[in-house]
């Protein structure tokens, strides 16, 4: 990552102008860092965030005073890094970087050019390996909720993980971080010590409320409130070491010496919020985290839960927000699931987290918005990569029928537009006619229906019925449906509610949310 930044045009020193705040977690740290953001844009400051993924569009990953940079900015900076790049190969370095780090090295030129007061810096993959961890004086560090995930990359145990993570301490610059499971807060407390880096630990986010006045958060879920008071933390931390005034009182509230010797980690203390900070994390948005859009007669609930964690904060959070919720007095509702997962992620684990929202009908794509219809070159590519995310997302069906019912019927209905060639081939759309539509052969009780459609644009399509206004359904010619995701359209049809619970994937959020808003695409 060095020698491509320096490449670029920039010394590791450059980004200490930066005033950075880095942090990482598994769970959490996008919120953390939107949180963290608008507090501090609240103080007159300019902003930079960078961050990922992104769910529509790729500047959304290089923000300024909260919004994704211009195309006319992006193109800019782009060619500007991407040339200077190319004009520095020789010999030993004729590479150019992949693209996480081109986009980090890119970010970072926006923000020293755009002269940003600060940047908040969200790392992508754990920590210590993670080419944002290029940064060696940020001004404060944050680790948010821990978790398994990324297994492949990070190890397969939450302690191994939590090395990664900690990976970020520096020296001398102070990290907090949130409750976490003993062994792995364990590990942090190990690694900050070997890093001569002051580590705290949260309070909870009540030790910062008045008793008669709950702090109001831009982000809804219970689990938010731990982001919330790791935001309040970094913020704090960062208006201190950079000498502002009015960081919040400290509140009389430290624990006694004798609870202070048993925590491993000491207890950051908790203070009143300011003005600026009350109101920035009422006015925090983040795209695609506990999202809530009603759209006429259907609700969709958005939400990018991918790890085991986050799926049991997403249901908790769902079923208050929509289970609660009386039933239509004029009518029937459906609740629909719509889910994908990808990577080394155990779909049966995350599925059986999901069983207790009582979904009439379970729908799986692919994180593609279409299927494209015009052969070309890139094409056959598109449809073998097509090919393996269809077969995912019938394992997951599977798995989905299996958790529904003791007995799972083998034989899985085929589309007439579809081709199977040879003994355990894969199945081949013919992209120019029907969708694909997979149900289960025999009729089920209603709350085991499963289908799976060839791409987002598809599932919505069958999920809506046309009921949704912000909705533009493609035109789909000879749409062929079996008798079982028939009945199910003549339920959406009719029903009062339909409740739209889309969960699994990041990218397929950022693909829902891409066909139901057509201004993120602008």
């Amino acid at each position: 990552m060095k020698h491509f930044l320096e490449r670029s045009g920039l010394k590791v020193k450059d980004l200490d102008q930066l005033n950075i705040i880095h942090v990482t977690g598994t769970k959490g740290k996008g919120s953390t860092c939107a949180f963290t953001e608008r507090i501090l844009r609240n103080y007159g400051l300019k902003t930079g965030f960078y961050s990922s993924p992104h769910l529509v569009q790729v500047r959304e990953r290089i923000r300024i005073n909260g919004q994704p940079i211009s195309k006319e900015l992006f193109s800019k900076y782009f060619w500007q890094v991407y040339n200077r790049l190319e004009e520095t190969k020789d010999s030993g370095h004729t590479s150019m970087p992949a693209y996480f780090r081109f986009l980090t090295i890119m970010a970072f030129h926006v923000f020293l050019q755009e002269k940003v007061d600060l940047a908040v810096v969200e790392v992508g993959i754990g920590g210590a390996y993670d080419c944002t961890n290029i940064i060696r004086k940020p001004i404060v560090c944050g680790v948010s909720s821990l978790g398994i995930d990324h297994t492949s990359i990070l190890g397969d145990t939450i302690e191994k993980i939590a090395w990664q993570k900690g990976g970020i301490f520096k020296p001398g610059v102070p990290a907090f971080t949130v409750p976490q499971p003993e062994r792995p807060l364990e590990v942090l407390r190990v690694r900050a010590r070997e890093s001569s880096c002051p580590l705290y630990l949260c309070p909870d986010l009540g030790a910062f409320e008045e008793d008669d006045q709950a702090l109001q958060l831009g982000l809804a879920g219970e689990h938010q409130r731990c982001n919330a008071t790791l935001a309040l933390q970094l913020s704090r931390a960062w208006l201190q070491q950079q000498g502002y005034q009015g960081t919040g009182e400290l509140k009389d509230l430290q624990p006694s010496a004798e609870l202070r010797g048993k925590r491993p980690v000491p207890l950051a203390p908790a203070f009143r919020p300011s003005g600026s900070m009350v109101q920035g994390l009422r006015d925090t948005e983040w795209l695609g985290r506990t999202q809530v859009l009603q759209h006429g007669p259907v609700t969709w609930y958005v939400d990018g839960a991918h790890t085991t964690s986050s799926v049991q904060a997403c249901v908790r959070w769902f079923r208050q927000a929509a289970l609660n919720e009386e039933k239509p007095v004029d009518g029937s509702e459906v609740r629909v699931l719509l889910f994908n997962a990808t990577g080394d992620r155990d779909t049966a684990a995350l599925l059986k987290l999901l069983l207790p929202c009582q979904f009439d009908y379970a729908v799986f794509c692919p994180n593609f918005t279409e299927v494209s219809a015009v052969g070309n070159a890139d094409q056959q590519n598109f449809n073998v990569t097509l090919e393996n995310m269809l077969t995912r997302c019938l394992e997951n069906q599977k798995k989905w029928n299996q958790l529904m019912e003791e007995k799972v019927g083998q034989d899985l209905w085929l589309s007439p537009h579809m081709q199977v060639e040879g003994v355990g081939s894969l199945l081949k759309p013919d992209p120019l006619r029907s969708p694909l539509l997979f149900v289960p052969s025999s009729e089920r009780a209603l709350n085991s229906n499963s289908l799976v459609f060839p791409c987002i644009s598809h599932a919505l399509q069958w999920i809506t019925q046309g009921r949704d206004p912000h909705f533009q359904a493609p035109a789909t010619k000879g749409l062929h449906l079996h008798p079982v995701a028939g009945s199910g359209a003549v339920l959406l049809k009719e029903a009062a509610a339909i409740r739209v619970l889309v969960t699994g994937s990041l990218h397929l959020v950022g693909g829902v949310l891409k066909l139901l808003d057509q201004s993120l695409s602008q």
